[in-house]
């Protein structure tokens, strides 16, 4: 057992950790999901077949925004809750219009087909399936109305600023995460994954992916969602900032 004078040290110890690190961080445990978005772009140079990137303007929401992939449970394994066996096939071959799906509200659908371009390949319909369906047992209405949340949250950053006003450019690793601690607190950056592919010589910044933890609610902060998660493997170290158009 500790003596007293020893608990007493330890206890100052945590205090001052906490004063110089924040307590959020110290409380930081595995992450609960994961928040996939994309650089819409840099991923039409890898298929530009699909309707969705053959349709890009320079003008259009995702030139310039990041776009959502999926929000993800974790872990990986936690996927296709409760769905059929013909559904996950299904899945499995890239069928995803012929998906089961519920409407969304017309709000929620139009601010989806803005910030998920991958719309208009069945994306959404592929990400309920096997994501949304084991998300907190909620309907696709309340998991995707999460999802736009964060993005909205994200979309309104510093990083979302960093990667439009470098266009064309290369941006680090560290680049990126600096520009996550200063939108979203200190130590931010370390939950963020930067994923890169390479395309005729140029290695593009195509995703993120953040870890979060908690509960995700229209009120909620994606600030403390990030700082309640454990830091994960930076990834690609540099990438390019692609612009809309196919090379």
């Amino acid at each position: 057992m500790l003596s007293a004078g020893s608990r007493n040290f330890v206890l100052l110890m945590l205090v001052l950790g906490a004063g110089l690190f924040g307590y959020r961080q110290l409380a930081a445990g595995p992450a609960q999901y994961v928040l996939a978005v994309s650089w819409q772009p840099a991923f039409c140079e890898t298929r530009p077949r699909l309707p969705e990137c053959r349709s890009q303007t320079p003008s259009r929401f995702d030139a310039s925004h990041f776009t959502l992939h999926g929000l993800w449970p974790q872990p990986r394994s936690k996927a296709y809750c409760g769905v059929s066996e013909n559904d996950i096939r299904k899945d499995k071959k890239r069928r995803w219009h012929d998906l089961p799906w519920d409407r969304l509200d017309q709000t929620t659908w139009r601010r989806l087909q803005q910030v998920m371009p991958g719309t208009r390949s069945g994306l959404h319909k592929h990400e309920w399936v096997k994501h949304g369906t084991c998300y907190d047992g909620t309907d696709a209405g309340e998991y995707f109305s999460d999802s736009l949340h964060l993005m909205d949250a994200l979309n309104a950053s510093q990083v979302r600023k960093l990667f439009t006003a470098r266009i064309g450019e290369t941006l680090s690793g560290e680049q990126i995460r600096a520009a996550f601690d200063e939108s979203f607190g200190p130590g931010a950056g370390d939950r963020v994954r930067v994923a890169c592919k390479n395309d005729q010589g140029r290695r593009l910044i195509v995703e993120l992916t953040i870890g979060l933890s908690g509960t995700i609610s229209p009120g909620s902060k994606l600030s403390d969602l990030i700082a309640a998660s454990s830091p994960t493997e930076p990834g690609c170290p540099s990438g390019v900032v692609d612009a809309v158009g196919l090379q």
